[in-house]
């Protein structure tokens, strides 16, 4: 009989048997049956006898513990050609595989069959709470909150307490109120205590003054009974609240214009957020330690700074720093070295990187690469390539251009390299905006473009851009609100926002922004340090640390529509609304693609 899954879905089996309903096919088959006979079977036979005997294929495979190849062929199954009797089963065998080997989509798949028929109430819990954490996997966070909330309703488990913290951790405020009118009174209890935890502004003792006031009121609510592991592990930050912060940047030299920009992001912000003392020092007129030795008689607890890359390579060699500092840059090295240091920037190799992933996420095979022919474009399309390659993507051509010169030619030159499915773009507006017409020109209007934000003024120019329609890029959130969050109102921070676009030039925009998120990784230097899971939904992007301490970014994704940055939706890009269990046709890029 197929393998019994864990805990309530065991009880559902059970059930089944004791009905005397499970298809006799795989019921009686013993484990020594050859999958591979089955499979060659199913070649010869007609659609629904071939679905079953994969199916038992795939059961068999996985007794064996052969479970990659047992997956595999569950996915390809065609569940609308089983008989009712098996689909329950193919859904349950799917979603197991696919949570116990990591591949979220193949439980989203499975998680189909809840809107398609009567399933028993243990094995529908099990599916939806497998479903729940897969929609979290693949960075759905609010609908994953709302099935595993709906789950614990219905079974008031507390062991869901965790995953559900999870979800709802990383959702924005506007996100979190929306959801109010789609749950009951034990979600409601959840969205309050997410929504205290976010107006603590990381004050640590406010923040479990107001979790016991909770508590208090919500006695019964399972995270009342059991504080989130993430919540709990706070208390040990009581009383290393940061109330003073040292600011290395310099004030004249070549960096004294980004310096300017960045110190403004910080200045701003701290006038509508408070709570915290500031010392700019000049990195310009002092050595690096000079400026740490007049920090700490300052009695400044953490540092923002340097910018510098080369001094940042000099303190991630060293084994340990005299405060927690956050380079506003990084280093040369491979790896960060120093206890108490992170790095944070604006990092265009880090974005490459993203470009990549999400181009093979999006099922793409073969990629052409259109970067320029200097310094710059060497290492951001190195960052790409070689993030590609370890995805097992294949490099179809790599053209590096002139940015002086037109697009025609080096156009031309990438597509002659083979038959790529997408497009690396890495170009400043000038010359990205000649790029799409052109491929366009040589019969290549349907290869999907990906580029970094640097073909992004950060102003809507729908006269100019009108011939970047189609293009998918990304940027920060402060840049594109509108595909980022859902509009302005919904930003992180939206006060300093406000402030700061009524004012910024577009070109130092996003220099005043990763100010502003520099300001709050510093606050938050305690935290980081003790739960490095810990995350930023900041103006620069949701901000994580990586086991070195180096601060990664990750951005939200936009595509032009008529010369204006418009959200790409999950359910857009994969052709299928994720609230509805649907399952994106990994092959298939339509919506990638300019019409």
């Amino acid at each position: 009989m197929l393998k019994m899954p864990r805990g309530l879905l065991a009880i559902a089996f059970l059930a089944i048997l004791l009905a005397g309903c499970a298809p006799p096919g795989i019921v009686d088959r013993v484990p020594d049956d050859d999958p591979a006979y089955l499979l060659e079977q199913a070649r010869q036979q007609g659609p629904e006898q071939a679905a079953i005997s994969r199916l038992e294929a795939a059961d068999i495979l996985a007794r064996q513990g052969r479970r990659t190849q047992a997956l595999e062929v569950a996915s390809d199954i065609d569940d609308q050609r089983l008989p009712a009797e098996y689909r329950l089963q193919w859904a349950m065998l799917l979603s197991e595989l696919g949570e116990s080997e990591g591949e979220p989509w193949a439980v989203i798949q499975a998680a189909q069959l809840l809107d398609e028929i009567q399933v028993p109430r243990d094995a529908g819990l099990i599916l939806r709470e497998r479903h729940g954490r897969a929609l979290a996997q693949v960075d759905e966070h609010r609908a994953a909150a709302l099935i595993l909330i709906g789950v614990q309703a219905q079974t008031d488990s507390e062991a869901l307490n965790d995953p559900i913290w999870t979800s709802l951790s990383r959702l924005e405020g506007p996100e979190l109120a929306s959801m109010r009118d789609e749950t009951d009174d034990l979600g409601r209890g959840w969205l309050a205590l997410a929504n205290l935890v976010r107006e603590s502004g990381g004050d640590i003792e406010r923040l479990f003054m107001r979790l016991d006031e909770w508590r208090e009121r919500n006695a019964r609510h399972p995270a009342a009974r059991s504080v989130p592991e993430d919540l709990l592990a706070l208390r040990e930050l009581r009383g290393q609240e940061v109330r003073h912060i040292a600011v290395f940047l310099p004030e004249s030299g070549p960096l004294a214009g980004v310096a300017d920009a960045i110190r403004a992001g910080i200045r701003s912000h701290h006038q509508r957020n408070g709570g915290v003392q500031l010392s700019f020092l000049d990195t310009s007129r002092s050595s690096i330690d000079a400026l740490y030795e007049e920090a700490r008689n300052r009695g400044a607890q953490v540092v923002i700074g340097p910018l510098d890359k080369d001094l940042v390579t000099e303190l991630e060699n060293r084994d340990r720093l005299p405060l927690p500092t956050l380079g506003l840059n990084y280093g040369h090295g491979e790896t960060n070295r120093a206890q108490g240091f992170f790095q944070y920037g604006l990092s265009a190799e880090d974005e490459a990187r993203q470009v990549a992933r999400r181009g093979r996420d999006d099922g793409h095979r073969r990629s052409a690469m259109l970067v320029p022919d200097n310094e710059w474009g060497r290492r951001v399309g190195r960052a790409f390539e070689e993030e590609w390659r370890r995805l097992d993507g294949t490099i179809t051509n790599a053209v590096a251009y002139d940015p002086r010169g037109s697009a025609t030619e080096s156009t031309r030159r990438v597509l002659s390299g083979g038959r790529p499915d997408m497009l690396f773009l890495l170009a400043l507006p000038s010359y990205a905006r000649q790029v799409p017409p052109t491929l366009d020109y040589y019969n290549a209007s349907t290869l999907p473009i990906y580029a970094t934000s640097h073909l992004f003024e950060g102003r809507p120019q729908p006269l100019l851009d009108h011939d970047l329609d189609d293009v998918n890029f990304i940027d920060i959130p402060w840049q594109i609100p509108d595909a980022a969050v859902g509009g302005v109102e919904a930003l992180p921070y939206l006060s300093s926002y406000q402030q700061l676009h009524a004012d910024a030039d577009p070109s130092v925009f996003r220099l005043m922004a990763m100010g502003v998120d520099a300001y709050e990784l510093a606050r938050r230097l305690p935290q980081f340090q003790l739960m490095p899971e810990s995350e930023l939904n900041g103006a620069t992007g949701r901000l994580t640390r990586a086991a070195d301490g180096r601060i990664e970014r990750h951005l939200p994704w936009a595509r032009f529509q008529r010369g204006v940055p418009q959200p790409i939706l999950a359910i857009d890009l994969l052709g299928t609304d994720l609230m509805e269990n649907g399952l994106p046709d990994r092959e298939s890029s339509a919506n990638g693609q300019r019409n």
